[in-house]
């Protein structure tokens, strides 16, 4: 009560801490932050200084001096550089934050299902740095499963596949709990190195992490269409390695669907292996329900229809398939008695 009076009633938060972005949720009032899991820092007189996080950051990415770097503080869905993580995550409270003399907040931060105990007390002591009263963890498939609608604490099963920034969480979800995963460090990243190399390989072509991402987003595609001409095609500028100046090339869907053959394959076995280890109980489910699709990689380009022709299954995409992570980590704050099963704790 004595809190409430002072404007003190803690801000509690859901964090979707993502390889390529920070999607925060706060109590009673949703998602209220969105972005580029990024950290620019400037080095002055041998000492590293946080110059932008987020948006402004990522804006730097391949443009920066040699005093200055855009780094990404995690990869492939778990921290790579602790400090920036915790300089990262605390910017974003802050932010997310309508008032800063607020009392500590709980917190709950969604990790791969493969992530190790390692790496999950990493990132909850990045948390707790940023100033949380408590953090909790939710695995990733099963925040994607809630964000996507389905009914995780029944007995029927259902599969998630959700393809992240930095890996591929798929899980077979039943009565609350996870009966089976897999995680593969396979996602959007993986695919815009796919691209980076195919125009280096194939083109002699240098072009930097935007490049790569805005081509996936244009004219990506999990496979070729079967129509004789090759669809819709895009300019791509880089550096030509022959020569050492700025050259434009123009190339077609299928030649990126062909490049980025590689980690879809990744996926699609990931798939299968669930498959191939779920209950026969359970299997029965699935084949009812079919297969549903969250993540932002899983907006790729006939990626549902790849996955329908390897596995004979129906494939839905989540209605918001950018959201669901932080939507159902979101939830399980909102509803914590609940679905309180879903929760873990490294203390």
């Amino acid at each position: 009560m004595f809190r409430r009076l002072l404007g003190m009633t803690p801000a509690d938060m859901a964090i979707d801490l993502g390889t390529a972005n920070t999607l925060v949720y706060v109590r009673g009032r949703g998602i209220v932050l969105n972005e580029p899991s990024v950290v620019a820092i400037a080095d002055v007189r041998g000492k590293k200084h946080v110059l932008a996080v987020g948006e402004e950051a990522k804006r730097m990415l391949g443009r920066t001096p040699t005093s200055i770097s855009a780094v990404r503080p995690l990869r492939d869905g778990v921290i790579a550089d602790f400090d920036l993580a915790g300089e990262m995550i605390k910017h974003f409270i802050r932010k997310a934050r309508r008032r800063k003399r607020l009392a500590s907040p709980v917190i709950i931060i969604c990790v791969p299902s493969g992530s190790t105990a390692v790496e999950r007390r990493a990132i909850q002591e990045s948390a707790e740095s940023a100033g949380a009263r408590k953090v909790l963890l939710i695995e990733e498939p099963m925040a994607a499963a809630i964000g996507a609608g389905l009914a995780v604490t029944e007995a029927s099963g259902s599969l998630i596949v959700d393809v992240g920034g930095g890996t591929t969480e798929v899980a077979v979800i039943a009565l609350g709990g996870i009966v089976y995963s897999r995680s593969v460090r396979m996602g959007g990243d993986k695919m815009d190195e796919a691209l980076i190399s195919y125009f280096r390989r194939t083109h002699s072509l240098l072009i930097g992490e935007s490049t790569a991402e805005r081509v996936k987003i244009d004219i990506g595609a999990a496979m070729p269409f079967e129509e004789a001409d090759d669809g819709p095609s895009q300019e791509v500028r880089g550096l030509d390695l022959l020569n050492g100046v700025p050259r434009e090339i123009t190339v077609s869907r299928r030649q990126v669907a062909g490049s980025l053959a590689e980690p879809v394959a990744a996926i699609i076995e990931a798939v299968k292996v669930a498959l191939e280890n779920t209950p026969p109980e359970l299997a029965a489910d699935i084949m009812d329900k079919g297969i549903v699709l969250t993540g932002g990689g899983a907006l790729l380009h006939r990626l549902d229809h790849a996955l329908r022709m390897a596995t004979g299954l129906s494939v839905v995409m989540a209605e918001q398939p950018l959201n669901c992570v932080a939507l159902g980590t979101g939830r399980a704050l909102e509803e914590t008695n609940r679905l309180r099963n879903v929760l873990t704790s490294m203390y």
